[in-house]
């Protein structure tokens, strides 16, 4: 093959000059690149047309007699290795003007000026050889030979392109994708020929490649042009687009602007019309709506209480409850609310969303007593948004709300006050954001007096914490000593109350407090037991270290410093009791408080029980063993085969410590090789809970779920204390192939749910569980 290029390689060269040629002309008419570039690219293009030429006249007069021949073979070979060099020095100055407009760069980059140094080095170089024979030499036959200093003319052409490849990958950004390519061939087809080259004698594939590259730097610098066309034309309609999005913004900074205005009236109003804003609109996300649609109810609900602004500051700072005349004048903010937004015409549900936010679904809401879908659907997702952002934030005259105590409110309401479809889309946020919300803890706390300032709690589960602090005595306080001590508790949200009004709005509930030496006070604990430990082993003397876990009601605690160390072990109440560690002390700083999970898990037996465990399952046994559910989920039942149908009725009472509505027995269908809940292989396909709520997996199996509360429902009050006393309930289960029919009804609630599997299964299991109950006397026929 080489032997065929060998004998064809001059004309070859004369078509790749010509090409170079056209593409010189072409270059100089050329409009569409800065002038500079297009200099530049000529100027590769002559450079590369010379060297190919020069070349080919080496080739044409190799071994030529007489003095022309002489002449022209040293002439040709010298502009050869010299322009070698030279075009190593154009691409430079090209690259350098493209990373310096394009790529913006404030300097040239070092390396690019110790190739270009090194280029014009190389072009010295080949003057030098011309006259020392460094590089090549001719016999007295005029022929051409290889110099002992022949590999020296390629480290330039070889290593200098490298050097240029390592700075345009660093700013590889700044190319197009086309143009990337064209520098990369640019920079090493030549190199790979020029490594074969040093094993080929007799054929110019280095200048061939350098040449043929050129070409290709043209070429591809055109294409890319046409993508710019297209990127520009691209960019206009996006410019439209942008422009349509500024108009939005505008909007959007405009409405927020005035209602954070109109929010300052009262600092306890701030940024709630924004967080009604942010829930309607995943309210209505989670409802199927379209972006436009989303984007509306956002709107609407930013501007629904902008009827504030005609409401008297004394109504709205009251710090007392509101009395009569405060309703009155309060139920006159959407009417004021649509005076103001019926004006922008072009947007008419803005005044629904506010006028019509007060409804309530069952029609006793106002201004106009409108029920069910008589209501604007903007404004039902409206007013439960702003129902959960008012419920859990402070007001003058109250504290805030929990999400538990809030989300009960919707599992309550729905079909009440509620649109059922959007209340349970709210239930869905709450579940969400507690599931993903990280804890947070107070970083550091300063305690001049005793108890002055307490972390926020951290939880005791079953998985092994490690907590650790420092703490030093505060030179601010009048005494000598300081003690640090940790607050046992439960509360909703997971803080250490005071007050009454707040102990009862949180369920607020202290176990005890324990203190890093021999003392601790209990309060709610049944009991709890001291032990002596060793101290921790390590030089800072300020720092102090527990480790605390829990299993069923027992926690126990292990708290250490360099100075003192003990195991404590606390009996709680009952297993159904949350726990948190709340930091404290007298006369301290406490700083560095970190908390995490050291990966051990507390079991049957690893924690001494200092007292009997409370049960409620002390009744009939029957076909399947009772089960305490201190907790959610805490406790199943093992499964029970779904062949066809089957019936069970069971026993069922709310613990003494539940408080809400979902605190009550729960079905699972699922399946697992062992047929327990959680077992191997284990897949969920429904969970369903008597208080009408469902938690489905929709990867798995779809479901039907229906739930409505009959004439005889007696109230969600009555239904807790009814599941408090303990009722009897029956579920219906039935399968049809793929299809696991659901049915109970319990105090009023009728719960139909169809599950169809997405896949085949030969067996299927139905389960009770539930949170905070005990189900007992279970008969299964």
């Amino acid at each position: 093959m080489f032997e065929i290029f060998r004998a064809n390689q001059l004309n070859v060269m004369l078509f790749l000059c010509g090409a170079c040629a056209v593409m010189a002309i072409l270059l100089f008419y050329t409009r569409f690149l800065p002038k500079d570039r297009r200099k530049i690219l000529i100027l590769m293009e002559l450079i590369a047309f010379f060297l190919l030429w020069f070349d080919r006249l080496a080739y044409v007069y190799a071994g030529t007699p007489g003095f022309k021949g002489y002449v022209m073979v040293r002439i040709s070979n010298f502009f050869v290795f010299f322009l070698t060099s030279m075009i190593v020095l154009g691409f430079n100055l090209y690259l350098t003007d493209w990373l310096m407009h394009e790529g913006g760069l404030p300097a040239v980059p070092l390396r690019l000026i110790i190739v270009q140094y090194a280029a014009m080095t190389g072009m010295l170089l080949a003057i030098i050889s011309a006259f020392t024979g460094l590089y090549y030499y001719f016999d007295e036959t005029n022929l051409y030979h290889r110099g002992h200093g022949f590999l020296i003319a390629y480290v330039i052409p070889v290593f200098a392109p490298i050097i240029q490849y390592t700075v345009i990958h660093k700013n590889k950004k700044c190319f197009s994708r086309l143009i990337y390519t064209s520098l990369v061939l640019y920079i090493f087809v030549p190199i790979v020929c020029g490594i074969i080259q040093v094993f080929i004698y007799g054929i110019s594939l280095v200048n061939m490649a350098m040449v043929l590259v050129s070409i290709f730097l043209y070429i591809f610098t055109y294409l890319d042009i046409n993508d710019t066309v297209e990127h520009a034309h691209k960019i206009e309609m996006e410019g439209l687009h942008e422009e349509q999005e500024s108009m939005k913004r505008l909007f959007d900074q405009t409405a927020t602007a005035f209602v954070t205005a109109i929010e300052m009236k009262d600092d306890f109003t701030e940024g709630h019309s924004l967080r009604v804003a942010e829930y309607a609109k995943r309210i209505a996300e989670l409802s199927g709506k379209s972006d436009d649609e989303c984007t509306q109810v956002y709107y609407a609900a930013l501007l629904h209480d902008v009827g504030l602004i005609g409401i008297p500051d004394s109504v709205i700072k009251n710090e007392a409850d509101p009395d009569k005349w405060d309703y009155e004048t309060i139920r006159k903010k959407p009417v004021i609310a649509r005076e103001i937004l019926s004006s922008i015409t072009e947007y008419p549900y803005l005044s629904l969303g506010a006028y019509y936010s007060h409804e309530r679904y069952d029609g006793t809401g106002y201004p106009e007593g409108l029920k069910a879908c008589e209501i604007p659907e903007i404004a039902r997702i409206v007013a439960v948004a702003d129902a959960y952002d008012t419920m859990t934030t402070k007001k003058r005259y109250r504290e805030a709300r929990s999400n538990l105590v809030a989300r009960e409110m919707f599992v309550k309401g729905a079909g009440i006050e509620f649109d059922p479809e959007f209340a349970e889309n709210m239930v869905k946020i709450i579940d969400m954001d507690n599931t993903e919300k990280e804890f947070e803890v107070e970083n550091e706390i300063i305690c001049n007096e005793y108890r002055e300032q307490i972390t926020s709690g951290i939880p005791v589960e079953r998985e092994v914490v490690r907590i650790s602090f420092d703490c030093a005595f505060n030179s601010n306080s009048t005494v000598d000593f300081t003690v640090p001590s940790i607050i046992l508790f439960d509360s909703f949200d997971r803080r250490v109350h005071k007050d009454e009004k707040t102990i009862n709005e949180y369920k607020y509930l202290e176990f005890g407090e324990i203190w890093f030496d021999d003392h601790s006070i209990s309060t709610a604990a049944r009991e709890i037991k001291e032990m002596i430990a060793m101290p921790l082993n390590d030089d800072r003397d300020t720092y102090y270290e527990i480790i605390a876990g829990r299993y069923e009601d027992h926690v126990k605690l292990i708290m250490r410093s360099p100075h003192y160390g003990k195991e404590v072990i606390v009996a709680l109440p009952g297993g159904s009791k949350s726990a948190y560690i709340g930091i404290t002390g007298e006369h301290c700083l406490v700083t560095n408080i970190h908390y995490e999970q050291t990966g051990d898990r507390y079991g049957d037996g690893d924690i001494e029980r200092i007292v009997e465990k409370i049960s409620y399952i002390d009744r009939m046994e029957s076909d399947v063993p009772n089960i305490q559910i201190d907790r959610k989920r805490s406790a199943s039942t093992r499964g029970i085969e779904i062949k066809d149908k089957l019936h069970i009725a069971f026993h069922a009472m709310s613990l003494p410590d539940a408080h809400l509505v979902w605190h009550c027995p729960y079905i699972v269908i699922f399946y697992s090789d062992d047929m327990s809940v959680n077992g191997d292989n284990y897949r969920e396909y429904t969970l369903l809970k008597l208080n009408g709520e469902n938690e489905v997996n929709d990867e798995l199996a779809t479901n039907k779920f229906s739930m409505r509360k009959k004439e005889d429902f007696p109230g969600w009050d009555a239904w807790k204390d009814a599941n408090k006393a303990g009722m009897e309930c029956e579920v219906s289960v039935e399968r049809k192939g793929k299809h696991i029919i659901i049915i109970t009804e319990n105090m009023g609630i009728r719960i139909e749910n169809i599950t169809v599997l997405k896949d085949d299964i030969d067996k299927i299991y139905v389960a009770l569980t539930g949170d905070q109950c005990a189900l007992t006397d279970i008969r299964v026929k």
